[in-house]
């Protein structure tokens, strides 16, 4: 009963324009149990020059499921499949898997489709506005992650707009997402993945 409360006082704070990105996350949490969207994802340097662009669609399921096809530059597909990760390199027909635990740290597909991961294993703590959008800031409390912080960016009606994903090395991944749709259905086949026949498969 209290946790419902709680979920309800979260979902109430949230429709105001004021609520805070904590809180819009976890409104995002809690109301979306599945999502679509288009993408944009860009790396930039440590001097903030462009060094890769990429774009596609991306799908995901709580627990733990999702599905991120990149199409321009090139073809790669992610999938999760509820307990492992998959990468494929079309141009190279090579497959690499592992545990969906070990990639959470380093992917977004991962942790976006997670529960309540980013609040377990991060820290949390909300940022200047900017862009109309309201941000937080998440940093990990475990060394074993690929990224120092990462940025993430609500609108008024709590949806996730962009993430910006800082690595130790000075780059940043700036992801934006466009055309979301909420809850869509997906059938049992969408996040599933077998390697290509033929294709290296490296990992577990």
């Amino acid at each position: 009963m209290l946790e419902k409360s709680l979920i309800t006082l979260l979902l109430l704070a949230s429709t105001t324009a004021h609520a805070s990105a904590i809180q819009k996350l976890h409104t995002f949490v809690v109301s979306t149990h599945s999502a679509q969207a288009d993408f944009t994802q860009e790396v930039l340097d440590k001097n903030g020059k462009r060094i890769q662009s990429a774009s596609g669609t991306m799908q995901f399921e709580r627990p733990g499921r999702f599905r991120w096809v990149y199409k321009k530059p090139y073809e790669q597909l992610i999938v999760g499949d509820g307990k492992k990760f998959w990468m494929y390199d079309a141009d190279l027909n090579q497959v690499t898997v592992k545990k969906l635990d070990a990639a959470l740290g380093s992917s977004p597909a991962a942790l976006l489709s997670g529960s309540n991961e980013i609040e377990r294993d991060f820290s949390l703590k909300d940022v200047d506005d900017r862009d109309g959008l309201e941000w937080l800031q998440a940093t990990p409390k475990s060394a074993e992650t690929t990224f120092q912080k990462i940025l993430m960016a609500f609108n008024v009606k709590s949806e996730l707009v962009v993430m910006e994903l800082h690595d130790a090395f000075g780059h940043h991944t700036v992801l934006r997402f466009s055309g979301l749709k909420n809850n869509p259905s997906f059938g049992a086949q969408q996040f599933k993945f077998v390697p290509p026949k033929g294709a290296d498969v490296l990992g577990e």
